[in-house]
């Protein structure tokens, strides 16, 4: 038998976005990439000296990471 990935499993068995399980998953990978890059962004402004603009209290302002 051969071995395919989870996603491929799930496109095969006609998973859709509308399955909630699908989006809910779907919408935890997301959350998990958008931490990833935001680390990576403090990470490289630290290493830069430069700061990182972020959303507080309806404005943009500067922080040092």
């Amino acid at each position: 038998m051969k071995k395919t990935s989870r996603k491929h499993r799930e496109y095969e068995a006609g998973a859709t976005a509308a399955d909630p399980e699908s989006s809910q998953h779907f919408a935890a990978a997301v959350g998990r990439a958008l931490k990833r890059s935001a680390r990576t962004a403090r990470r490289i402004a630290r290493l830069h000296g430069t700061p990182v603009y972020i959303w507080r209290d309806g404005k943009v302002v500067a922080e040092k990471p």
